[in-house]
């Protein structure tokens, strides 16, 4: 099964939940970003992200392989959206679970970040004043990315 997914789609939370579901885990946390109405002061209308889908699905599951070893997590999941995405729409989940809770905090953040600085996946946004820009993923606020 791959750890990490893009999704061109919406997809539902739950069954990737219950995915990582298991009797040695005693914790579970997750990680949502969504699409938000602004960015830098500017109304956003939407966006559209793009990916180079082989190299983003190996990397992925990298950074995943990574933070299981490194947090000692049960198991670990990603799905990233590409294509055309709404205001208020996912754009990617982090689920985890581990014997205990602060591991599954520190993973989650530790994987949306390192997806957000090594996975190449770019974002295309659309301003209200029919502007649009391609985002560097090391742009955002401060010890964000994308």
């Amino acid at each position: 099964m791959k750890r990490f997914q893009l999704s061109a789609t919406p997809f539902e939370i739950a069954p990737l939940r219950a995915g990582l579901l298991r009797a040695d885990a005693g914790a579970y946390s997750s990680f949502e970003g969504w699409v938000r109405d602004h960015n830098d002061g500017r109304p956003v209308r939407g966006l559209h992200y793009e990916a180079y889908a082989a190299l983003a699905e190996a990397e992925g599951e990298r950074i995943l392989d990574e933070a299981r070893t490194r947090f000692e997590l049960v198991d670990a999941l990603c799905v990233h959206r590409t294509g055309e995405l709404a205001i208020g729409e996912i754009a990617v989940w982090v689920g985890v679970s581990a014997a205990h809770r602060g591991m599954t905090f520190d993973a989650c953040r530790f994987i949306i970040d390192e997806v957000k600085r090594r996975v190449p996946i770019w974002k295309h946004e659309r301003y209200a004043d029919g502007d649009a820009d391609w985002l560097h993923p090391d742009a955002g606020a401060p010890g964000e990315t994308r």
